[in-house]
């Protein structure tokens, strides 16, 4: 299991990437180590460290050029960066903190001190990072900015539940809705915004607000086809000049409230998984649709299911299937179902398939947003 807090040490210093490297390590930190800034960016491409100290005098590429490409890079260029070097240069010191260079450690520093340092960086940028997501999180509620629903629906001869947990505490790009227009639908939303933390959370409320509004509109038509209420968002989404470089995928299901009827409908998502209750065995029901957004054609389809007591059906976004090891970032569905399939034919099936997935598993991490929703018919409806 990785280590909470990941440092990269770059140095053409074999001896003093060793040197660092196992006091690091003995303090707690995981440690990456590059001997020159190409091999730096290949660990960067895989891995994502809390902090980079580098030497600034290194061949082909020295840490100047390096810290300038990192800030080109809108993936990297937050990572807290600290210079580590022999020179004692007040220009050249000057030059690396107009690189937003945090600090200078010079290399004849004792090591207990350079530790202090950093941890003391990291402790500092943990407490501005927690006070940001404090106040963003003020403000959304201010303003009744939800991307997940406070409670799930209450119909009658069903059970719906939804789980999400967001990636590291930030707001992520995951988002769910159940939209009641009237006594006879249901229809519910889960999707996912393609980007990281703050930007794919903020895209999630347009996309939302498309939804909500195509939902509504098609239903007060008489249509309440899903694929083709999918289609009529694909294609204002592909007209809107800023939603139409964002990508995200869709799940919409519709439930008639009082027949159990069901039809869904995707873009981009991971299939469903369906347990047929009478047949006590578990399926998977795949969308042809492409990512919202990706052409203006999106060619969603449509499945039809009649419910009935006792059947369940599962939908989740990707983080569900996503997971750290110590072999690296893995994506198993395949598993995912294999894991989840003997608890669907059990009671509480909801709370234990909670328990089978990957979090529940202490040698894996999460690594992306986590959000599902759950659907029982426990009745027969009148």
């Amino acid at each position: 299991m990785p280590a909470e807090k990941k440092i990269l040490l770059v140095d053409d210093s074999f001896f003093m990437l060793e040197l660092m490297g196992r006091a690091m390590v003995k303090e707690g930190f995981y440690c990456l180590k590059a001997e020159s800034v190409e091999e730096a960016f290949r660990i960067l491409a895989v891995e994502k460290p809390d902090i980079i100290i580098s030497d600034y005098e290194m061949p082909v590429t020295n840490g100047f050029l390096f810290r300038q490409k990192l800030l080109e890079d809108n993936s990297l260029k937050d990572i807290p960066f600290i210079f580590f070097t022999s020179f004692d240069n007040e220009e050249m010191m000057m030059q690396g903190l107009d690189l937003q260079a945090v600090d200078y450690i010079g290399k004849d520093t004792p090591i207990p001190v350079i530790i202090s340092k950093v941890n003391n960086l990291l402790s500092t940028v943990r407490e501005q990072h927690e006070r940001s997501l404090q106040e963003l999180r003020i403000t959304a509620e201010a303003l009744n900015l939800r991307s997940v629903p406070q409670q799930s629906p209450q119909i009658n001869g069903f059970g719906i539940e939804f789980w999400h947990k967001t990636f590291q505490n930030y707001p992520g790009g995951d988002f769910i809705d159940f939209i009641q227009v009237d006594d006879q639908y249901t229809f519910i939303v889960l999707g996912d915004v393609m980007g990281k933390k703050w930007g794919a959370w903020f895209f999630s409320f347009n996309f939302l607000s498309y939804i909500r509004s195509a939902v509504r509109l098609c239903v007060l038509d008489g249509n309440v086809s899903t694929a083709s209420i999918l289609q009529k968002i694909n294609n204002v989404i592909c007209l809107d000049p800023v939603l139409s470089d964002v990508l995200s995928t869709l799940s919409l299901i519709q439930l008639e409230n009082k027949t159990g009827k069901l039809l869904y409908s995707g873009a981009g998502d991971l299939p469903l998984v369906y347990y047929n209750a009478e047949e006590d065995k578990v399926r998977t029901l795949a969308s042809a649709g492409l990512l919202l957004g990706l052409f203006p054609d999106g060619g969603h389809d449509e499945h039809a299911i009649q419910l009935k007591p006792g059947d369940k059906l599962v939908a989740i976004t990707d983080g569900m299937i996503d997971f750290e090891d110590e072999a690296g970032k893995k994506s198993d569905y395949n598993l995912f179902v294999e894991l989840v399939s003997p608890v669907l034919a059990q009671p509480n099936s909801f709370e234990k398939i909670k328990n089978v997935t990957f979090l529940k598993d202490n040698s894996k991490e999460q690594v992306d947003d986590c959000s599902m929703v759950f659907i029982e018919m426990n009745l027969t409806l009148s």
